[in-house]
């Protein structure tokens, strides 16, 4: 694999809630927690702790508005996020092609012996 892998970055989109927040923030361009719970089957608290997650890895950053902090994503960081999932998906794809010839190479071997 030639990208670094961010496990952070990884573990972070790696729980449902999360892609699913981050699906609404797209969406919508930006939310708070309070708008966020209100879409999701989870407590505006869980929904925070979430968004510590996703701020701690950059994918999101927050701005003060009142009382309450408005989220928006970051696109640039998504896009690496989108990027890294490229690379590991390039670098499986090619071992499941190596996995393939080899698979083909002792058949085709088999099939020699058996003729």
């Amino acid at each position: 694999m030639t990208a670094a892998v961010d496990d952070d970055l990884w573990s972070a989109v790696g729980d449902p809630t999360r892609r699913r927040m981050l699906d609404l923030l797209l969406a919508d361009g930006d939310g708070t927690a309070t708008s966020l719970s209100e879409r999701l089957p989870v407590t505006r608290q869980a929904i925070a702790k979430h968004l510590v997650v996703l701020d701690r890895v950059g994918l999101v950053h927050a701005t003060p508005t009142g009382r309450e902090r408005r989220y928006r994503v970051d696109e640039a960081q998504l896009a690496r996020a989108v990027a890294q999932l490229s690379a590991v998906g390039a670098a499986w794809d090619a071992r499941l092609r190596r996995i393939k010839r080899i698979a083909e190479a002792i058949q085709k071997t088999r099939n020699q012996k058996e003729n």
